[in-house]
């Protein structure tokens, strides 16, 4: 239950860096404990509880942090993973209960340029993003050791929006056939419950001094003001520059290409095509190669 709640606080009236799907389904994940009987898309189309679980919710006991260095090592390439939603604080090293914390993330490669037993890195990723928070300064700091060792990103499928933010950071970029990159965006739900209240015989009044009235902006229990609205809308403009401005930086490409990209993804080549990624090949194929490269 503590994750859970983790995770519905960083879902609403916050900003995220998430692919619509994954949106969907960690929503669904958290449907019965947020008294959500069903969820209709904006084309009217019913959302099945069959689909609002998703292969990446594996609850994966923990490890020992004092022995765990956050990755695992093979023939001298240390493997991160980054699997599911990701989140700014998880406590974990590495992905736990279908989230990966960007703490768990920063400790593994920080770790992984040190220990001498590495010489390479491979973060395999198979993940919609998640939030945004967190997510700016890991991948600076991703972008920064670029050329301490050599860093691929592996797609085990996807890479969307905040993952892909950070396997943007990689010397290389490898999806298979079938997954996909980028979703590049930031996008912020507000939930106005007021009618809801007011239905159920309930009236919310905040209270706060005479020079804080917008104290409760965003607060899912009024209606969002046009004020609110165009203050919040400017912070995702400020957010969404920061994504595309690091995005282009890590990949050689000018920010207006990247926002050219409208936000879409891209299924295996024509992410190559887009210039978001290098090489179309399986994981198994991509790991191979970056064996033989530092071999």
């Amino acid at each position: 239950m503590t994750h859970f709640a983790h995770l519905a606080q960083r879902l609403f009236n916050t900003p995220l860096a998430i692919h619509p799907r994954k949106a969907e389904i960690a929503i669904g994940a958290l449907a019965e404990r947020l008294g959500i009987a069903s969820m209709v898309r904006m084309d009217g189309s019913v959302i099945k509880p069959g689909a609002w679980f998703d292969d990446d919710d594996d609850f994966t006991a923990r490890r020992d942090a004092r022995a765990d260095p956050g990755y695992d090592v093979l023939n001298g390439v240390a493997v991160i993973s980054v699997i599911g939603t990701t989140v700014q604080r998880l406590g974990s090293l590495r992905p736990y209960s279908g989230m990966t914390g960007y703490d768990g993330i920063r400790q593994a490669f920080l770790t992984a340029h040190d220990d001498p037993e590495v010489k390479a890195i491979a973060c395999v990723y198979d993940s919609g993003g998640g939030e945004v928070a967190g997510c700016a300064d890991l991948s600076d700091t991703m972008l920064e050791m670029r050329g301490n060792k050599p860093c691929w990103s592996i797609l085990s499928e996807n890479a969307y929006s905040a993952a892909y933010w950070l396997a943007s950071t990689a010397d290389r970029v490898i999806v298979p056939r079938t997954g996909g990159t980028g979703s590049i965006g930031v996008i912020c739900m507000h939930v106005d419950w007021s009618e809801a209240l007011a239905k159920a015989g309930l009236k919310v009044t905040f209270i706060t001094p005479d020079w804080a009235e917008r104290k409760a902006d965003g607060h899912s229990e009024i209606p969002l003001s046009a004020e609110a609205l165009a203050h919040f809308r400017a912070e995702i403009e400020a957010m969404g520059d920061i994504f595309a401005d690091a995005v282009a930086r890590a990949r050689g490409l000018s920010t207006d290409q990247v926002k050219a990209m409208k936000a879409g993804t891209f299924m295996g080549a024509a992410g190559v095509t887009a210039g978001l990624a290098d090489a179309v090949m399986a994981p198994e194929q991509a790991f191979a190669a970056l064996l033989a490269e530092t071999a």
